[in-house]
């Protein structure tokens, strides 16, 4: 089954879709993937923290830095003009990967983290009253939970939580029941980063839109799996980070409706938010530089366009089909080990095999892996709900991409029967 653009990841391997993938050759893209850890080669099963950049990536930050260094928007000369014709370029390619109606919906951020900051404290302080209300959901990241914590407790609105399942999936039924007259936002992740759940995010927005609620999705860990479209989608903000997409760290994208952003206040000050200053009156830029005050991260946005145009090289409804046989293959090998239980077994996923094993704790198990080349994360995962949601102090977390292989879930099966050995 072909995975659903904008919704699902994908629900069962997609046998057309890998004809002609190859990830041996796409690994010779990825320097980082030659490295050796402790005498053994490098097997990185991190990609949900960080994805190693391909070849094509750091040679256009270099390129940048070392052929067309210059601020954008500020000068006539040829070096500024090549700078701003990259920036602006990266824009347009960034609106085409997301399908979004215009390029002044999206906006230029540090990350999802700040994304999601950006709408809080503008949107959320432009329309939050006391009373009020903001809905998230039990398996969300830190960052799509303190923000609104923040402006609520500001407001004195209420964050409303949205229970999950022993499998790690969404109650839609309670969302549903929580939706109410004094709901203003929903703020849900896609693609959660402890559990790997695919949210039926499309499902939500049509309920909150029902009611006039824009919904924010949390998109840090979709894009990289499949295609997303966000008019299918019809979400009202979409929030993703770079370095989860192959490109550079301190870089990311707000999406934004554009009515929306038309209607909220920049919530930072400086250079080239403004159109005219003075100290009695500043007029604000029009979109989408309104909120992109001072010096951007020009190498960043390089380095994220050459990203998009890397992986819509290799096809993204092939990531989503190869990525979906690796992860049944590497959890049908996780769950005939003994002792292991994995936190998570929504039915449609994406990436991740979060587990816990008896009588050895999670950091245990990632130093024991380490030793034997295999990155994994252990601990909260910045989700420390999701971990109180089901009752362990903290996971050790195998995430894939598409440069992995079956022969990464072997090592890694392979590294687990060690640690088991060390602690018999």
């Amino acid at each position: 089954m072909k995975p659903v653009v904008g919704q699902r990841i994908a629900e069962e391997p997609c046998q057309e879709c890998l004809v002609g993938f190859g990830p041996e050759k796409i690994r010779q893209d990825f320097p980082a993937l030659r490295v050796t850890v402790h005498g053994k080669p490098l097997v990185y099963l991190d990609n949900a923290a960080t994805t190693q950049k391909p070849q094509a990536v750091l040679d256009a930050v270099v390129r940048y830095y070392t052929q067309e260094n210059s601020n954008v928007h500020r000068g006539v000369h040829f070096l500024s003009q090549v700078a701003t014709q990259a920036y602006d370029g990266a824009r347009t390619r960034v609106r085409r990967f997301l399908n979004a109606a215009h390029d002044h919906e999206i906006v230029f951020t540090r990350g999802t983290t700040d994304g999601i900051n950006l709408v809080a404290q503008s949107y959320g302080r432009k329309y939050l009253r006391a009373g009020d209300e903001v809905i998230v959901t039990a398996m969300e990241h830190h960052s799509n939970i303190v923000p609104w914590q923040m402006i609520c407790d500001e407001k004195r609105a209420n964050l409303k939580v949205v229970p999950i399942t022993d499998a790690g999936e969404l109650r839609l039924d309670e969302y549903e029941r929580m939706l109410s007259d004094r709901t203003r936002l929903v703020a849900a992740v896609h693609v959660s980063n402890a559990l790997g759940t695919v949210n039926p995010v499309r499902e939500m927005i049509a309920l909150a839109h029902a009611r006039g609620v824009p919904v924010l999705v949390d998109g840090a860990q979709s894009v990289s799996h499949a295609p997303v479209d966000v008019q299918a989608l019809d979400c009202d903000f979409y929030a993703f980070s770079g370095h989860k997409l192959f490109g550079p760290t301190g870089i990311g994208v707000l999406y934004g409706k554009a009515e929306l952003l038309e209607a909220m206040p920049p919530y930072q000050g400086g250079g080239d938010m403004i159109s005219a200053v003075t100290f009695e009156k500043t007029l604000y830029n029009t979109l989408p530089y309104k909120f992109e005050a001072g010096t951007p991260h020009i190498a960043g946005v390089v380095g994220l366009a050459a990203a998009i145009e890397y992986v819509e090289r290799i096809g993204r409804k092939q990531i989503a089909a190869y990525e979906a046989d690796l992860l049944a293959y590497g959890t049908e090998l996780l769950s005939a080990i003994p002792g292991l239980r994995l936190i998570g077994t929504a039915k449609d996923k994406a990436g991740v095999l979060s587990f816990v094993m008896d009588g050895i704790h999670a950091h245990d198990i990632g130093t024991i892996l380490d030793m034997e080349g295999v990155a994994v994360r252990a601990g909260h995962h910045c989700a420390m709900p999701v971990m109180k949601r089901f009752g362990v102090p903290a996971t050790a977390r195998a995430s894939v991409a598409f440069y992995n292989t079956r022969a990464d879930m072997d090592a890694l099966a392979k590294a687990i029967h060690k640690a088991i050995e060390v602690f018999a």
